[in-house]
């Protein structure tokens, strides 16, 4: 049990040494209380030597961890950091007050963390580096720091013990102390009162009212039911005259399960005199064994039973939390090491070394690249496509889309149509449909589906980039250049790739438009269009014969409805202009357009109702075109004969203006059927093209760009990479990984000691 304060002091030291903060949660024995509220004079007293800075305000601005080593009777003092022992001499509290500062001052050194090898036998110089250590760090302005100062103090008159004084709490700020110096005095106090492993050493002023005692009100705070606090009553002698503080320490007033421990310091008067700490210690025991209150209980009082106290109280505080301590070691040395093997297990200063950590980074990122195409990554993500889901959703939703919702007929007007007609029969009408237009007309509308190829080849070209990036593991961004090399070159190799893939893309746009093949098995062909046309045309004609047959029923309703058979009304409603039509359209003699068939329509049947050109009309002022002419007749006509060009009503200069007005003017039945036919031939033709594309782009695309690139990455890397020359510049490690590898490292080795350090007590 003995070793259990030192293994706690041995911790601290390698904690704040290498880390600089207690991660472990050592226990601890942390003195908290209001601005002079005397817990530097208990310090004091416990030590036995005048060490602490004094002044008005603030005195104490950083943590000061206080360790006291008891060194053995038989003790070298040249050799700090034996195995300490108690020395049970000191419970006599009848020591004389006098050979115990004679020995201190002979004995007694003291030691700082922050100067290793540099012994304090002048507790003046202590004092004056405490002051030092915190105008260094924490400034002049009064303001607080929450770095701490250790402090080792050795000497044959104390008892093995650790406390944290922590700076007293004050109310209003003075001088050129922060306006929120209460905010910062208490958060600090808090961060160390917090901890489940220490215990709360309270000082509270006797002279003033407990209820009120800030130290307590903290501790309450963290220890509601009072399991790890401990209270300490200061200077009972400046109580009123007649009053005693029996009730406070009995616990009847604030009770707390550990108690309170009633103690007398020096006086501001006795500090001002140079009261020695021995004779403050003999006035206490003085002031105990005669007070009429304090008799009775004068071996539950003062410095000695107080220091003795907390030492009990820390071993027993110690004996139970170190085997949570050590199960929070083994558990930080796991993850440290899980932590260490994330940064590579190779050291990197090894050359022989460099070229297998190389191959394996190069090996990483090429399986992961395909591997996040084929859908096998390890780590597939659930709340996006990714790799080749996208390439998927390309390939069978956007691109496919695309091609479907371009129209065949896209930019494509009836003019249009009509024009390429008149263009392709040359000077003469022709008997049959010509195929010319028909050609001419389909090749830009093939010429649609290039756009939508080109954009599908370019998204599969960014969704591999995008894979390109995001390939390999987390050890990759340990080094940096290698990473960057990585992507650069699979980079590279994608732009190779992507251009045959383009051109074979477009070459298949016009390979399609090269040959417009009319006799593959899909195609609609003349006689299938024909029939579509007519069949349309038979249901138009079949719906407006509906649609008249009861516009005329409306009709005859509305005039029975009038006896004087008044339609008026009617007359001048918009009715009429909706049912005036219908009824010319059955008396047209409906019966004879059933009958038309494909070959009367090809050879001009019922040419009688066709309109005439403009300038056949214009024509037929003069002489009839149905009327045979004998130019070469004798016989002389009672008119006098024109010429040619008297009787041809358009000149030569206007005719542009007239092939232009042939556009606007109405299409002939003919016409219309024409028309219509190349329609639907275009739509066939564009449909069944539109079939092969949206089937063989993808497959250009996977076996050009995809496939070929998932073949060659890993060998790609390789030959670009894998050169003894460029293992240097590829292998530098990051400086924010390295500074963390060096850190976990760091850490593994504290923990490691540590573990072992209890190991060998526990």
């Amino acid at each position: 049990m003995e070793k259990l304060i030192p293994l706690v002091n041995q911790l601290q030291d390698l904690v704040y040494n290498t880390i600089g903060s207690d991660f472990l949660d050592l226990p601890s024995i942390v003195v908290v209380g209001s601005q002079s509220c005397g817990k530097s004079s208990v310090l004091e007293n416990i030590v036995g030597k005048d060490f602490l800075p004094r002044g008005t305000g603030i005195v104490t601005r950083r943590p000061l961890i206080l360790q006291l080593i008891n060194l053995k009777e038989d003790s070298n003092m040249n050799a700090p950091g034996e195995d300490a022992q108690q020395d049970s001499s000191i419970s006599n509290a009848n020591i004389s007050s006098a050979s115990l500062e004679k020995e201190s001052d002979r004995e007694g050194y003291a030691e700082f963390l922050h100067l290793p090898n540099v012994r304090f036998t002048d507790f003046g110089k202590v004092r004056a580096e405490i002051e030092n250590e915190t105008l260094r760090v924490a400034g002049a302005n009064k303001g607080i720091n929450k770095l701490p100062i250790n402090l080792k103090i050795y000497s044959k008159h104390v008892l093995n013990l650790t406390l944290i004084d922590l700076p007293g709490l004050t109310k209003i700020p003075v001088g050129d102390q922060p306006t929120d110096i209460e905010a910062q005095t208490r958060s600090l106090i808090m961060e160390y009162i917090s901890k489940p492993n220490s215990i709360v050493l309270a000082v509270s002023p006797a002279n003033f009212d407990i209820v009120n005692s800030e130290g307590l009100k903290l501790a309450r705070l963290v220890d509601p039911k009072g399991k790890r606090t401990i209270g300490v009553l200061t200077k009972l002698d400046l109580m009123d005259q007649g009053t005693n503080a029996m009730d406070i320490l009995s616990g009847r007033v604030y009770p707390l399960k550990l108690g309170f421990i009633p103690t007398v310091n020096r006086s501001q008067s006795d500090i001002i005199s140079h009261k020695s700490l021995s004779d403050a210690l003999q006035s206490e025991n003085s002031f105990f064994a005669n007070h009429p209150a304090y008799r009775a209980i004068v071996n539950r009082c003062g410095t000695f039973y107080l220091a003795k106290t907390l030492s009990n109280l820390l071993i027993a505080h110690i004996r139970d939390r170190l085997p949570d301590i050590k199960a929070r070691l083994s558990t930080l040395i796991s993850q440290t090491q899980s932590q260490l093997e994330n940064y590579g297990v190779f050291k990197i200063s090894d050359k022989s070394q460099r070229g297998i950590i190389l191959l394996q980074a190069m090996n990483r990122f090429a399986n992961s690249f395909i591997a996040s195409i084929d859908g096998n990554s390890s780590s597939i993500p659930t709340k996006e496509l990714s790799g080749g889901a996208r390439l998927y959703s390309i390939f069978n939703n956007v691109f496919s889309t695309t091609l479907n919702s371009i129209d065949p007929l896209q930019n494509l007007s009836i003019t249009d149509i009509r024009t390429a007609i008149l263009n392709s029969t040359g000077s003469r009408a022709t008997l049959f449909l010509s195929e010319m237009a028909f050609d001419i007309l389909v090749k830009p509308q093939l010429a649609l589906l290039a756009p939508p190829c080109h954009e599908c080849v370019e998204l599969v070209y960014e969704e591999l980039m995008k894979i390109c990036h995001y390939s390999g593991d987390s050890d990759m961004s340990r080094f940096p250049k290698l990473q960057t090399a990585l992507i650069e070159t699979v980079s590279d190799l994608l732009r190779e790739n992507l251009s045959p893939t383009f051109s074979f893309v477009e070459s298949l746009i016009s390979i399609q438009m090269a040959y417009i093949n009319t006799n593959h098995p899909d195609f609609l062909g003349v006689q299938g269009a024909m029939s579509n046309v007519l069949d349309r045309k038979n249901q138009q004609l079949t719906t407006r014969r509906r649609s008249a047959t009861s516009s005329n029923q409306a009709i005859d309703a509305t005039k029975n409805e009038n006896p004087d058979g008044s339609i008026t009304d009617i007359a001048n409603s918009d009715d009429v202009a909706a049912i005036t039509p219908h009824r010319k359209l059955q008396n047209m003699g409906s019966d004879n357009l059933e009958r038309k068939t494909f070959l009367s329509y090809v050879f001009g049947a019922n040419n009688s109702v066709k309109r005439a050109p403009m300038h056949n009309r214009a024509l037929s002022n003069s002489f009839s075109m149905n009327e045979p002419v004998n130019l070469l007749s004798d016989q002389t006509n009672t008119q006098p004969r024109s010429t040619f060009a008297d009787n041809f009503p358009v000149k030569m200069t206007d005719l542009s203006s007239e092939v232009e007005s042939m556009a606007l003017e109405e299409m002939t039945e003919r016409e219309e059927l024409e028309v219509e036919l190349i329609q639907e031939l275009i739509t066939s033709y564009f449909i069944l093209t539109r079939k092969i594309i949206v089937d063989q782009v993808p497959k250009v695309i996977m076996h050009l760009l995809v496939n070929a690139s998932k073949d060659a990455v890993q060998n790609r890397l390789v030959s670009s990479l894998y050169r003894e020359e460029l293992f240097d510049s590829l292998l530098i490690e990051d400086e924010n990984i390295k500074s963390e590898r060096e850190k976990n490292e760091r850490l593994l080795s504290v923990y490691t000691q540590a573990n072992k350090m209890i190991s060998n007590v526990f």
